[in-house]
């Protein structure tokens, strides 16, 4: 199968597993069902071949599993792709404070026919507004301009509290869902009482909202120091043009223009700043939908009865238990560990699975913070951290093998992908397998260029006198001999004397070149077509069996 074939049934079954989902009332975005599509065929569970095509009662059965997973709305885990989707569709598609032209296109803007016009309209712009902020400094005028140095220092806090609220309660949920998985895992009894709770699904749900939650608090933090620096170089500004206006009659405008031009800019940033503030505050608000699940399935009674008698460690206890502890590395003969005494930039390496234990994930199930100073391991140059030095030995013996197991736990719940970083790890999917879900989980830009090369770069080297043709050779040899014994003579006659000699210029002719796409074809596999039983056999009746033994196409 073709990758347009390919393609055309993925759209195929995301366009019918939609409308199964529209007519039994639920809405689903083709992302979020592309999204799902991934998921089921890498569950092991459901028996799906990547690497096959899927036979007509396979996609059938495909789409069945979509519809009751897209359905089942008592599923942690669908909420918690659902964000994933939310989030990337939202958050990583959006300019960071850029105005209405980003950079990409201001070079094609300023080469319209009208560049000069529309430039000199939006430095009129901008030295109007920082006239109309020095006026309004002055209490002259924009008495109508908000203040929005005073909006942001009052708002940036407001919506850093916010945040942060929630990641607190983040923090909560998720250390006591992971003590009652590590409770369950160790008492028989309480699994078989537990059993029936989605666990797992509900800790990886939170862990997901708190690491958006997270990224969301980095950027208003960033904000907040971003716009503490323009109110620093507002007031500078500002000073500097009160200092050269005041007690002066007439002003040189190439000393105040620029500064005008100054004040207009940082007025700009700051409403961007405004508009960032509002985005992540609507973001925070929206993903709060996705974690509204976990209270249904875990109202705070029902939790706190659960959690009588279990010991409920947040992550910084656990870290600061295992602060004592280290890899001793002459353990280990092939293996290389760092340690942040020995390694440059050790708070900045990147750690895989998102930070957490490389061993516990795959074995346990869990999503417990690691501990860079229990030591770092190397492999195949990516880095691991553990929540233990027992963890780290273990998993040190064969890192390979508990790798292949986080990927396991990966197929089996899918937003684990994301919330372990684990993209890389699915990148030798067929095209139908990851259909249009990789439009969420790695957005990539695409653009149409082309180039071209001269053909003959040098000068020509080729003699146009040259000569291999030996009666050639004779002819000129005969001819140059018969001149040798010419004369030449010239006379003047009536009309010619005293005439002067003329000359006339032409244009030599333009070398003109054209080029056209080159023709090319492929081998394609001879189609082989058997039918058995045309003999016939020891029935009446003559049944025909129709055999294709036609290789497929990446075999030629």
């Amino acid at each position: 199968m073709s990758c347009d074939q390919a393609e055309s049934v993925i759209k195929k079954i995301i366009r019918e597993i939609g409308q199964e989902c529209a007519a039994q009332g639920q809405t689903v975005s083709e992302t979020l069902v592309a999204f799902v599509v991934k998921a089921v065929v890498l569950d092991p569970r459901n028996d799906f071949s990547v690497d096959q095509i899927l036979a007509k009662k396979e996609v059938q059965n495909l789409i069945q599993l979509c519809v009751t997973r897209l359905l089942d709305t008592t599923n942690p885990s669908l909420n918690t792709i659902k964000m994933q989707v939310y989030f990337d569709m939202n958050y990583a598609n959006r300019a960071a404070l850029q105005s209405v032209f980003p950079q990409t296109e201001m070079i094609t803007f300023i080469s319209l026919s009208k560049k000069n016009k529309e430039q000199q309209l939006k430095n009129l712009a901008m030295l109007v507004t920082g006239i109309r902020l020095y006026n309004k400094e002055c209490r002259k005028g924009g008495s109508s301009i908000d203040d929005l140095p005073a909006i942001l220092n009052e708002a940036i806090p407001s919506a850093t509290r916010a945040v942060d609220e929630s990641l607190n309660t983040c923090h909560k949920l998720a250390h006591q869902y992971t003590a009652l998985l590590e409770s369950v895992q160790e008492d028989q009894h309480r699994y078989t009482q537990l059993s029936s709770f989605k666990l797992k699904e509900v800790l990886f749900n939170v862990r997901q909202y708190e690491a958006f939650l997270c990224i969301l608090l980095s950027d208003a933090i960033t904000s907040a120091q971003e716009v503490e620096k323009m109110n620093v170089q507002f007031v500078v500004t500002m000073e500097q043009l009160k200092n050269t206006v005041q007690n002066k009659v007439s002003i040189d405008t190439k000393e105040v223009f620029p500064l005008f031009v100054a004040l207009s800019n940082l007025w700009t940033s700051f409403q961007d700043q405004i508009l960032l503030l509002n985005f992540l505050t609507d973001m925070t608000n929206n993903l709060q939908q996705f974690s509204e699940i976990q209270s249904q399935l875990f109202p705070e009674e029902v939790l706190t009865s659960l959690l009588e008698g279990v010991t409920v460690k947040s992550d910084e206890e656990r870290i600061r238990e295992t602060m004592g502890t280290r890899v001793n590395v002459s353990d280990f003969k092939n293996q290389e560990w760092l340690f942040p005494e020995t390694t440059d930039n050790f708070d900045q390496l990147l750690i895989q699975y998102h930070g957490f234990c490389a061993h516990a994930i795959g074995v346990r199930g869990l999503t417990l913070p690691g501990n860079p100073a229990i030591g770092i391991l190397k492999h195949k140059e990516r880095c691991y951290v553990f929540s233990s030095k027992e963890a780290a030995y273990i998993f040190a013996q064969d890192p390979d093998k508990f790798i292949q197991l986080n990927i396991e736990k990966a197929k089996e719940h899918a937003e684990l992908i994301q919330l372990l970083e684990l993209r890389h790890q699915f990148e030798y999917l067929a095209p139908y397998a990851q259909a249009n879900a990789d439009k969420c989980l790695k957005p990539t830009t695409k653009c149409d260029s082309s180039t071209q090369t001269d053909t003959h770069i040098l000068p020509p080297t080729i003699v146009t006198s040259y000569e291999w043709n030996e009666w050639e050779l004779r002819r000129k040899a005969i001819k140059l001999a018969n001149l040798r014994r010419k004369l030449t003579r010239a006379m003047q006659t009536d009309l010619s004397h005293m005439r002067r000699e003329n000359s006339t210029q032409v244009y030599l002719p333009k070398d003109v070149s054209t080029q056209t796409k080159r023709d090319n074809s492929s081998n394609v596999p001879r189609p082989q077509i058997f039918l058995e039983g045309l003999q016939g056999g020891s029935s009446p009746t003559t049944h025909m069996v129709k055999v294709d033994l036609t290789r497929a196409v990446d075999e030629t």
